[in-house]
């Protein structure tokens, strides 16, 4: 039994001598593979096979026409059978269709649907250069893709094609496959099916008189239609022929000689003298197009045989177009034909598209529409969306926010900064002239007060998506990844002047089927803001037109808000955008320029000086459409109240009643959160006291000096009158006494001193006079009045003014803050005196009789002030009152019912009262609007 066993070693020697080579192994497990690969995919084929659709005869006759109707229900426009004419098989030629399947499928009378032999040529060169680099589709197949599937390069599809165009050769002969073929296909034009093309482009109805070159040309331009467009490319058109040919040739179909006669054919001596008409309003179909493909399933609106009603306002259409051409009637001046431009007008109240201009000089085929396909930066035309609006809606900050503008803001945890476009930076101001003045700084400010999640928000409830999802801080200036059309930016714009209300812009109203089926696609606006986010917006955004980097788009006598925006090159000079977008009540427009690109395909800048035609379109447009209708401004909602500030407070403080009236502007709050203390800045100061002044005969000067009992830290303004003329001021001086030297002689000098406070610009006292005469008195000059007293007494709203006089018989002119009247007793009264206000009085005494008759005195003067009213004003609650009262006098509003009048009359002898205060000169406007940013992190953007 030992001899017989084997040892364990012996055994696995024995066991591992048996095992099959490595090779073999590897070439089981590659058939393996291969077997498991061929299960897989023959059942992924079985499933795109059991999945691709039926054979529905009716979709491979010839498509039905859609008619699209404007807003008033007006036929503009029909596609898909416009210019198509049926053939049957018998009706081609031979050199037709020789050249077709020449060029097309040269085995077509001899497969059965499929090509294997193109297959594999395809399959090679798929492999080399990528799925979907070469087709090996026949005839057939093409027939089958029009008809049944889409034109996407997938595998998928691919199999069905083939699977289908099997079918199709089983149920339909070559000759009426090649008839659906030559009766579906597009030849540029407008033209669908070989006889609307060869009449199109030759003039030639019957096809038995098509030529060589003319059937060569048919045959090569379902390739690429525009592209080879006789009219359009002649010697594109001649290079395809030429293709064809040689085609024609290798496939024996024609002689290398009877090619070459017809490579000698001039193109355009073929072709008819009228080239086709172009689809009418090109840019506004594409958008149609677009709508009903996303909203209708299934539908398409060149062979469904649609009733398309639309938004479209054939006369805005029109004239938006012909900003875009090179006529001579054009008013904008665009520098050169590389500039592109864009606009769309939508209606304010609805969101309703009535215009869209998609390109300048526009061949109506379908070229890109920058107005609703090409996105870039908005610049600072985001600065209302990303910030302002954000800040108001949540944060209630009003149009007199206080911002600080104090130097480039670092953008944290990088390097970069973002700067004004004019690099200058002037400290605290309000938000509404940041706005206006398009500066990036406070832009980028109130974004991080508000918050970015709020933000983000806000923007996307006006249709603005971002990049990656995400809000930047560069957004705030429109200088990020997040980018928009001219569409977009006008539907976001439009809610600012619809209430907050917003809804995504449409086109197409309804949609009705052949068979009577009709679809509603007029979306409902939803609130997207509050009314007073919308009214505050719109109420900043006309001062960017009024007085902002917006004038240009101003148009006089139109209530019109909007924004510009310029965008910014990485690390160059200049803007490759230039934006404006615009609203009044009825309207809404989004205007674009640029487009400019190097030979490398890099984005360039717009040419100095022409950052402005956004602005040009918009006025132009928006003056049009705007003439003989009503266009009303926009109404103040009861959540907004008007309010005056002190200028400079912070926070704001309503002014006081010596607030000067240059220091006093009128901006917009949420109702509840307007001002309640009242500044302090420019309370009166106490007047001097003791004022004297004598003539010094031997220095030929007068000495003036006072007294002042307050703590205040004050100065004092002295000035004087020499006989009754204007008052100039002297000197200023901290102490309480000075000299006036090389007075003139024999005159009399009023002397004025005035306290002001050192501690702020504007707080005064009221002045204090004296008088002095620097000479003998003539014996013919009248003395003055004594005890000039003037007392308010509150019980009656009246200022008691008194006198006494010792002189001959006279009678005494009386100004009352320049106002003046002669009266003949030693006092009068002043009624209707304004709370707040300081009266100046002066008295002079006039001679009556005999050498003094005519004779002037000298003047006295004394002052007073009217006590401010003490009570709270009334909350705003919507009256209208644009003056103080219902009182006897002019300038009086229609406001709340008073006795008395605005400008506190003198009831002595009926006189008047003194004038209104003159209205405030407005600021001059600074600056432009530059640049803006590429990428985050920022630069500038204007």
């Amino acid at each position: 039994m030992a001899n017989n066993s084997q040892s364990r070693t012996a055994r696995r020697k024995q066991k591992k001598a048996k095992k099959k080579p490595l090779w073999k192994k590897i070439l089981l497990s590659i058939v393996i593979i291969f077997i498991v690969m061929g299960l897989g995919a023959g059942a992924t084929a079985a499933y795109w096979i059991a999945t691709a659709p039926d054979l529905d005869e009716s979709k491979l006759s010839d498509p039905l026409a859609s008619e699209f109707l404007d807003k008033d229900g007006k036929a503009f426009a029909v596609l898909g059978e416009k210019n198509r004419t049926k053939i049957s098989y018998d009706d081609l030629p031979q050199v037709l269709i020789d050249a077709v399947t020449a060029t097309e499928d040269a085995r077509f009378f001899e497969h059965s649907g499929i090509d294997l032999r193109r297959i594999g040529g395809a399959i090679i060169a798929n492999i080399k250069n990528g799925f979907g680099s070469e087709g090996a589709s026949t005839i057939t197949q093409q027939v089958v893709e029009k008809s049944f599937l889409s034109a996407e390069k997938k595998i998928s599809l691919k199999v069905q094609e083939q699977w289908l165009a099997l079918q199709l050769e089983r149920d339909y002969s070559k000759e009426e496959i090649m008839e659906m073929y030559l009766n579906k296909i597009f030849y540029g034009s407008n033209a669908y099916g070989v006889a609307a093309a060869a009449e199109t482009y030759f003039g030639k109805e019957d096809l038995n008189d098509l030529t060589l070159p003319e059937a060569a040309i048919l045959a090569g331009l379902p390739q690429r239609p525009t592209a080879y467009n006789p009219f359009k490319n002649p010697e594109l058109t001649k290079e395809r022929m030429d293709t064809v040919l040689t085609l024609m040739v290798r496939h024996g179909k024609i002689s290398e000689k009877e090619a070459e006669e017809a490579r000698n054919v001039d193109i355009p001596s073929l072709l008819v003298e009228k080239k086709p008409e172009t689809t009418p309003y090109e840019g506004f179909l594409q958008q149609v197009e677009k709508e009903v493909k996303e909203k209708v399933n299934g539908a398409d609106i060149y062979t469904d045989g649609l009733k398309i009603h639309t938004t479209i306002d054939q006369s805005a259409q029109k004239h938006v177009e012909s900003l875009l051409t090179d006529s001579d009637a054009n008013p904008i001046s665009y520098p050169d034909d590389e500039m592109q431009a864009a606009m769309t007008v939508l209606d304010t109240k609805t969101g309703a598209i009535r215009a869209i201009g998609g390109r300048r000089n526009s061949e109506g085929k379908k070229e890109l529409n920058y107005a609703i396909q090409n996105t870039t930066q908005a610049g600072s035309t985001f600065k209302p969306i990303i910030s302002y609006g954000p800040a108001i809606e949540y944060n209630k900050i009003s149009t007199y926010h206080q911002i600080n503008d104090d130097k480039p803001y670092p953008i944290p945890g990088t390097n970069k900064t973002i700067r004004n476009w004019n690099r200058q930076y002037a400290g605290w101001m309000t938000a509404r002239h940041a706005l206006n003045q398009s500066l990036n700084v406070p832009a980028v400010k109130v974004l991080e007060e508000v918050g970015y999640d709020k933000a983000k928000e806000f923007a996307e409830g006006l249709g603005i998506k971002f990049a990656d999802n995400k809000i930047l801080i560069g957004d705030a200036i429109g200088g990020t990844k997040t980018e928009v059309t001219p569409l977009q930016l006008a539907g976001a714009f439009r809610a600012f002047g619809n209430e907050g209300l917003y809804n995504e812009p449409y086109s197409v109203t309804k949609v009705e089927f052949p068979d009577g089926k009709t679809v509603e696609l007029t979306p409902k606006a939803k609130p997207a803001m509050s009314d007073y986010t919308a009214y505050m917006m719109t109420d900043m955004m006309k001062t960017v037109v009024t007085e902002g980097t917006g004038k240009t788009a101003n148009i006089p006598g139109l209530p019109v808000a909007g924004k510009t925006g310029t965008t910014s090159l990485p690390e160059r000079e200049g803007s490759p955008d230039a934006w404006f977008s615009g609203y009044t009540t009825n309207y809404t427009i989004s205007a674009w320029v640029g487009g400019y690109q190097d030979e490398e395909g890099k984005r360039e800048p717009i040419p100095d000086g022409n950052t402005q035609i956004p602005l040009e379109m918009f006025k132009s447009t928006m003056t049009e459409l705007s003439k003989d209708i009503e266009t009303k401004d926009f109404v103040k909602p009861d959540s907004v109240v008007e309010a005056e500030v002190e200028k400079g407070s912070n926070p704001p403080a309503k002014p006081s009643a010596h607030t000067p009236a240059d220091k006093i502007i009128t901006e917009l709050f949420v109702k509840g959160t307007e001002p309640k203390e009242t500044s302090e800045v420019f309370d009166q100061l106490d007047p001097v006291s003791g004022l004297t002044a004598s003539f010094n005969e031997d220095s030929n000067s007068i000495d003036v000096s006072w007294n002042y009992d307050s703590d205040a830290d004050v100065s004092f303004e002295i000035s004087a009158q020499i006989d009754g003329g204007a008052m100039q001021a002297l000197s200023t001086t901290e102490d309480t006494s000075m000299k006036i030297s090389q007075v003139e002689p024999n005159a009399k000098y009023t002397i004025q001193v005035v306290a002001v406070s050192n501690e702020d610009d504007g707080s005064k006292s009221e002045p204090k006079t004296t008088t002095v005469s620097t000479g003998e008195d003539e014996p013919d000059e009248l003395p003055g009045v004594v005890g000039l007293t003037a007392t308010y007494n509150d019980a009656n709203a009246i200022i008691d003014v008194s006198w006494n006089y010792n002189g001959p018989p006279a009678s005494f002119e009386v100004s009352v803050n320049g106002q003046s009247q002669t009266v003949e007793s030693n006092g009068l009264e002043v009624s209707g005196a304004k709370p707040g206000e300081t009266y100046t009085i002066s008295v002079t005494p006039i001679g009556k009789e005999g050498e003094n008759e005519g004779v002037r005195g000298p003047a006295q003067q004394t002052s007073v002030t009217v006590p401010a009213e003490q009570t709270e004003p009334p909350a705003d609650d919507g009256e209208d009152g644009s003056g103080n009262g219902n009182g006897n006098g002019n300038g009086n509003g229609d406001g709340d019912n008073g006795s008395g009048n605005e400008d506190g009359n003198v009831d002595q002898d009926g006189s008047e009262g003194r004038p209104p205060e003159e209205e405030q000169e407005p600021e001059p406007d600074e600056g432009g609007e530059g640049n803006g940013n590429s990428e985050t992190p920022p630069g500038e953007e204007g």
